[in-house]
């Protein structure tokens, strides 16, 4: 067993003031040149190959990287024709015999989106009171600068750290669809981790250290509904041939309980009696704020005004949102036109344990099979990402995270299931069986990734910085290779 102490109260001291420093001085001015970088994920940006977008903004952050000066560092942008950029650090370990952690994030951003409040943009950095306001600030640009500056701390205060791969991609919002190919690229360079860290998660609030423990799968699909060939008078068609919107509504009825939004059982999981104790010791921390952070109008309510059963739903039971449709005009350039055909885009978010095998199949099965008055009814552009319910991990670890929140926040650090999906962490959960995960993040209460309005928590997200400093610290004793 290995004997290893924590660090002194001097040393929490010294980073708590040397973060504030450090972030107010220097990674602050860089988020906000970050946030001006219009980097859009490939599959929002039909040039992104070519338009340099993706690789003006991992050149500033790899310069801003390099200026921190890492000992015994190597820094460097991996490009692969037809692949997105991805930036790659090395750092090594205080010891020759230290084993390595691995730190992912990634730089690309979610589309702009409408509904930005005046006065704000998606690539116009503003800070009002504590929060720092634009696309990509919290998702996930703070992590290549979190990861660095971590590092940068321990050394200048002459504590040992692990051996450090710091990952930052730039695909992560189209599906990560280059990652296994990176890692399969340098996989002799990575080594084997002992520890992944993941920094593209959320947290319940912004008073303690949240770490991810389970992720929602997920599944799109477009249905297409088409039972003309063009469109027709509604005066002539109405009554002679069924609507296609109509026709879509019914199928939905087959997946959906529109009423009370149940989702068809066959997508249902048995919930592990531990995940759902700490369902219950979550929905008593956070209460109502996991209904009442979302931007309602006024009058609206939640699906169930219950916490443990609102945090079920968001975690562990599967639920479908409608996120495009085509074939439908403008209502302001609407005809009195029977349209031949509805397109509609669907997002099935899936339990962590259900396999998207499982769910593909169930899914054709339930919408394409006997279409409505013949309609042809297909599904199209299918794909998704698989779920992820946490091994355990070691009892040293669980009490150095816990340390690090006490520190850094004064109150313990909670397992929290995240109903957003990560779908590469079970990729490499299968690719390093023997690795432990710290999968966490500071999008929290009002943060709105992907949405308009986007925000990072400051004084949160220093905190967090102090912590993942902490961790690296004290996991190095039981980091040595035997």
């Amino acid at each position: 067993m290995v004997e290893a102490k924590g660090l002194s109260s001097d040393q929490i001291n010294f980073i708590k003031k040397y973060t504030e420093e450090q972030f107010d001085k220097s990674i602050l001015p860089a988020l906000q040149d970050y946030i001006r970088i219009p980097n859009l994920s490939r599959n929002y940006d039909p040039e992104w190959s070519t338009n340099g977008k993706l690789e003006e903004c991992a050149e500033f952050l790899l310069e801003w990287a390099k200026k921190q000066n890492l000992k015994g560092s190597k820094a460097e942008i991996i490009k692969e024709k037809g692949r997105t950029p991805l930036i790659f650090i090395e750092v090594d370990g205080t010891s020759k015999d230290a084993e390595t952690v691995l730190l992912y994030g990634h730089f690309d951003k979610q589309p702009w989106m409408t509904g930005w409040r005046e006065g704000l943009g998606p690539i116009t950095p503003v800070i009002e009171g504590d929060k720092l306001f634009g696309r990509g600030g919290a998702d996930d640009g703070y992590a290549l600068f979190g990861c660095v500056h971590a590092i940068k701390t321990l050394q200048e205060q002459g504590i040992p750290h692990p051996r450090c791969v710091i990952f930052i991609e730039g695909d992560e919002e189209s599906g990560s669809i280059d990652l296994a190919f990176y890692f399969d690229l340098l996989s002799q360079r990575i080594g084997t981790p002992k520890l992944l860290f993941c920094l593209d998660s959320g947290c319940g609030d912004y008073e303690r250290l949240y770490i991810t423990n389970t992720l929602r799968g997920v599944y799109l699909a477009t249905l297409n509904i088409k039972i003309l060939n063009e469109g027709v008078h509604s005066g002539d068609a109405s009554g002679v041939v069924a609507d296609t919107f109509r026709i879509l509504r019914i199928l939905l009825d087959r997946l959906e309980d529109s009423k009370t939004g149940v989702v068809h059982r066959g997508f249902h999981v048995n919930i592990p009696g531990d995940r759902y104790k700490q369902a219950e010791d979550i929905a008593k921390i956070i209460g109502k704020d996991i209904q009442e952070k979302f931007p309602w109008v006024g009058g609206a309510k939640p699906v169930d005004e219950d916490p443990l059963v609102t945090y079920l739903n968001r975690i562990w039971r599967p639920q479908l949102a409608y996120v495009g449709v085509d074939g439908l005009p403008a209502t302001s350039k609407a005809g009195n036109v029977l349209r031949p055909e509805t397109n509609v885009r669907l997002s099935l978010r899936l339990p962590p344990t259900l396999s998207t095998k499982k769910a593909e199949a169930l899914l054709k099965e339930i919408l394409e099979k006997d279409p409505p008055y013949g309609a042809q009814v297909t599904l199209t552009g299918m794909g998704g990402g698989q779920g992820w319910n946490a091994p355990y991990n070691q009892k040293y670890l669980d009490d150095i995270v816990q340390s690090a929140s006490m520190n850094f926040y004064g109150k313990e650090s909670v397992y929290y299931g995240e109903g957003g999906s990560i779908p590469f962490i079970g990729m490499l959960n299968e690719k390093y069986p023997d690795a432990q995960f710290i999968v966490s993040g500071i999008l929290g209460p009002f943060s709105n990734a992907h949405g308009p309005n986007e925000s990072l928590d400051i004084p949160y997200t220093k905190k967090f910085l102090g912590c993942i400093t902490q961790i690296l610290a004290e996991v190095t004793p039981h980091f040595i290779k035997q």
